[in-house]
């Protein structure tokens, strides 16, 4: 019998894409090898006859403003901003918009946001805010965003066209990039409101087929074999996720296993069998254990086990007795969607050790939300790696966000404050995406002696004989002041307590930093990208997506969007 890794350079036909792409033909004097090749060549997918759609992010944007600056603002200079601004003031019902623009505690900027593929309606995303060109603000520190509704906008016929408002966004700005002890002008202009958008639609996703194969029967058909291996409670009732709508489009619910893994999701879905040759499924597992077992082929084969289902998981679980930690972390992801938690011993290794598998080793934990799972997630806790333990900690988040270990606790609208009595290096990570989160890795983190640092505009912290002084001055309102334990959690607690904001307590972390007057390292959106369910470049290249809609009043506004420019690339 051939070595794995020989074998699996001779059936490269269709091996390395989880999608279905061919090589060419492979000449070999071995009968063996030569009808594994050809079962793989009679074998089609999904992938041979679809590609997927919707998986683009929707950007959506508006013209918006700012309240709050201390000085920092300006009058913007007049232009289509200005004008719609103004419409918007107008249709509110604001007394004497021009005058409020011209306020220093004002500033004009562009909102826009990206709506994930597959989100849902009340789903919560990033909002990024910018000063336009030519403007007289110098700062967007302290700034509040005031309410903005959020839509497409397109310049066509020379003419700015907004459509449906899809996103509503609002709350305070945290300027980026707050983890440098230095910010130059430029950044200063520049701002986050993590969380700040909530979405007014849901986006579907799907399959269009390819022009050649458009057919009511193969639509029909493609839906049928995906309902038989995935199901979502869709409603309240259980059923398949693929609805074929068209001869050209079948759509797709996201299971709540795949929800936070989109891309896996769509990977897996093209992976599974339209046509398979009689008796191939026998075949056809013993050729994917051959592919599962070099590291070379082991993902895309791990993909298509996946895609048949509990049929697979004898094989995928022979995999884990491997040598190699790649096909072994190979098989333990599929396994992990599969339900099988005996995967977890093996992703939490792949996490620890293996940098590259780490985003989907984490991601893979989060689906598996039983003792096994949630032990191997908490002995990740401890670990010298930022990435790792704050991907753990939100893997456990993600299972059961009300667990004693993980809970933490609501500082009014502010943010969240996660204190976590773990062993390893003390850290504090602080995001800047998803949600205004505070996470400390070790309890008890003191503040040194000496440290006097800022949380916003109005609040100072200083820290002298074991206690921590935070004063709010305001004016026009009686100062206020509170001391605490010089601990930053009880510091971050008062400092919003007196009013601040998330970035606020930001500032004050990052000041306290740069001045080394932390116990532990503070660490900012220590987070894989597999963990927030975004596509890496590879991943978008190989689900090669079609600009073909599900429908013509579709694809008219795709032809309409194609053509045209956006809004803040015009101005």
């Amino acid at each position: 019998m051939s070595h794995p890794r020989f074998f699996s350079c001779l059936i490269t036909v269709g091996v390395l894409a989880a999608g279905g792409c061919a090589g060419p033909a492979i000449r070999s004097q071995s009968p063996e090898v030569a009808a594994l090749v050809t079962l793989e060549a009679d074998t089609k997918l999904v992938a041979d006859y679809t590609a997927p759609w919707g998986l683009n992010p929707q950007r959506i944007e508006r013209a918006a403003l700012i309240t709050g600056l201390a000085g920092s603002g300006g009058d913007p200079p007049p232009g289509m901003q200005r004008q719609q601004l103004m419409s918007d003031m107008q249709a509110r019902g604001v007394v004497e918009p021009n005058k409020l623009l011209a306020s220093k505690s004002t500033s004009l900027v562009w909102v826009h946001a990206y709506l994930p593929p597959g989100v849902r309606k009340g789903d919560r995303f990033d909002v990024h805010v910018e000063v336009p060109p030519d403007n007289e603000t110098t700062s967007l520190d302290g700034g509040w965003l005031m309410e903005t509704r959020l839509a497409e906008m397109a310049v066509l016929g020379n003419r700015v066209r907004d459509g449906h408002v899809l996103g509503i966004a609002e709350g305070p700005l945290l300027v980026d990039p707050v983890s440098q002890g230095t910010l130059d002008a430029v950044a200063r202009l520049r701002a986050r409101v993590p969380g700040g958008g909530v979405a007014l639609t849901d986006r579907s996703i799907g399959l269009v087929l390819a022009p050649e194969h458009r057919s009511i029967a193969l639509s029909k058909r493609i839906g049928d074999c995906i309902n038989k291996r995935f199901h979502a409670v869709i409603k309240g009732s259980k059923r398949g996720v693929a609805t074929p709508k068209t001869d050209r489009f079948v759509e797709l619910e996201v299971p709540t296993i795949y929800r936070d893994n989109l891309p896996r999701f769509v990977r897996v879905v093209r992976s599974v069998a339209i046509v398979e040759p009689p008796a191939g499924r026998h075949a056809r597992l013993e050729l994917l254990a051959r592919q599962l077992g070099d590291p070379v082929t082991a993902p895309a084969a791990a993909i298509r086990l996946e895609a048949i289902g509990k049929e697979a998981i004898p094989t995928l679980r022979e995999a884990l007795g491997s040598k190699d930690a790649e096909v072994r972390f190979a098989a333990a992801e599929a396994l992990a969607y599969l339900g099988e938690s005996i995967a977890a011993e093996h992703l939490a290794e792949a996490a620890s050790s293996l940098r590259s598998a780490r985003p989907a080793a984490l991601a893979a934990l989060a689906v598996i939300d039983d003792a096994n799972g949630i032990d191997a997630l908490q002995g990740l806790l401890d670990s010298p790696s930022a990435e790792t333990r704050y991907g753990a900690f939100r893997a456990l988040w993600r299972i059961d966000p009300s667990a004693p270990l993980i809970r933490g606790e609501r500082l009014g609208d502010a943010c969240s404050l996660h204190v976590l009595d773990v062993d390893g290096p003390a850290l504090i990570h602080v995001t800047r995406s998803h949600r205004p989160e505070i996470v400390l890795f070790g309890a008890e983190q003191a503040l040194a002696e000496g440290l006097r640092a800022e949380a916003g505009a109005s609040t100072v912290v200083v820290v002298e004989g074991g206690t921590a002084s935070i004063n709010r001055f305001v004016p026009g309102e009686p100062d206020q002041r509170i001391e605490t334990p010089a601990r930053v959690d009880a510091v971050v607690r008062a400092i919003i307590g007196l009013g601040g904001t998330y970035p606020d307590a930001v500032q004050f972390l990052q000041q306290a930093s740069s001045s080394r007057c932390l116990a532990g390292r503070l660490a900012f959106d220590a987070l894989p990208d597999a963990l927030d369910g975004r596509m890496s470049v590879h991943e978008e290249a190989a689900t090669q997506e079609r600009d073909i809609p599900a429908d013509d009043d579709t694809a008219d506004q795709a032809s309409a969007g194609s053509r045209s420019k956006r809004t803040d690339e015009s101005s």
